[in-house]
């Protein structure tokens, strides 16, 4: 029998009969994502390097969803009990979804050199279009928690025309006033790093009855192998700048928002005053009622 030989063919990737150019580029990056259906990927931006995770298809005309965690966070152990929920089901099949980590957040993520200068919230806003242009997505409806919320937010309003909605849980739109920096200094010289971050995620009513989750997430902060970069990422969020919203001016979301905070979590004051300065023809404000700090792991349904 004669010796089959490989050949190696070149295609020009031809257009099916009727198809135009922008549909045959959909077609090739459903087929990539397809094949890469939660994939990681890391693209170079001016401010370093980004992690992302890609799960679906993308459908034509629909906005992806995107992702961004809070701090102490990855983007599974903030997100991966809503996704996982049932009634989130249908969602996950319409909608192909960007989960994005901080930078050094992501799973086996190498600790920051000594000295590194970790990007600003605003910059690692200004990563999310070098993640888009990867991705030849157009716009996006963004789901943040925390320092994630606030990322997303300052995105919306440097790049309005990509964002078609927001979901923002527990945003604090207000940089540290000298108060708040004075105490966040002063609770620094009693508490580690990883007790001041469990009290930006949780109520200190949760921290007290310690329960299973409490203390599952208790024990991935504090033995977290990236502490350092966590820290780094803390920091930044301490030193945002205010987001400077105003009812009615020009600084302002133009995209439907949903604002969520749990009933007597640690930033329910902050939410409650995000939604005043918002359009409230454009905001929906969802206050969960036994939720705790993180009502996306505690309140999926």
């Amino acid at each position: 029998m004669a010796e089959l030989q490989e050949v190696q063919i070149t295609e020009e990737k031809p257009l099916l009969p009727g198809q135009t150019p922008e549909a045959a580029k959909e077609a090739e990056l459903a087929a990539r994502i397809l094949l890469d259906q939660g994939q990681t990927h890391s693209v170079e931006t001016p401010y370093g390097s980004v992690t992302f995770t890609v799960y679906g298809t993308p459908k034509p005309k629909r906005p992806a969803i995107l992702t961004y965690h809070d701090v102490g966070l990855n983007y599974k152990s903030c997100f991966q009990p809503l996704f996982q929920f049932g009634d989130m089901q249908e969602i996950i099949q319409n909608f192909v979804r960007v989960h994005v980590d901080a930078p050094g957040m992501e799973e086996g993520a190498p600790v920051f050199p000594l000295g590194y200068q970790y990007p600003s919230l605003d910059q690692l806003a200004d990563m999310i279009p070098c993640i888009l242009q990867y991705l030849n997505f157009s716009t996006v409806i963004g789901v943040g928690v925390g320092a994630g919320a606030y990322i997303l937010s300052r995105y919306a309003l440097n790049h309005p025309d990509t964002v078609e909605g927001l979901v923002l849980i527990n945003i604090d739109p207000n940089a540290k006033g000298w108060m708040d920096w004075a105490a966040h200094k002063l609770t620094g010289l009693t508490s580690s790093v990883s007790e001041m971050i469990l009290g930006h995620l949780f109520s200190q009513e949760e921290l007290s009855r310690n329960s299973e989750l409490i203390q599952k997430y208790r024990n991935i902060i504090t033995h977290a192998p990236n502490l350092e970069n966590i820290e780094l990422y803390w920091n930044s969020y301490n030193n945002r700048r205010d987001l400077n919203f105003e009812r009615g001016g020009d600084i302002t979301l133009k995209c439907p928002v949903m604002l969520v905070v749990g009933d007597q979590a640690p930033h329910e004051d902050a939410v409650v005053e995000c939604n005043s300065k918002l359009d409230p023809t454009q905001t929906s404000f969802l206050k969960m009622a036994d939720s705790g700090g993180q009502p996306q792991l505690t309140q999926a349904s």
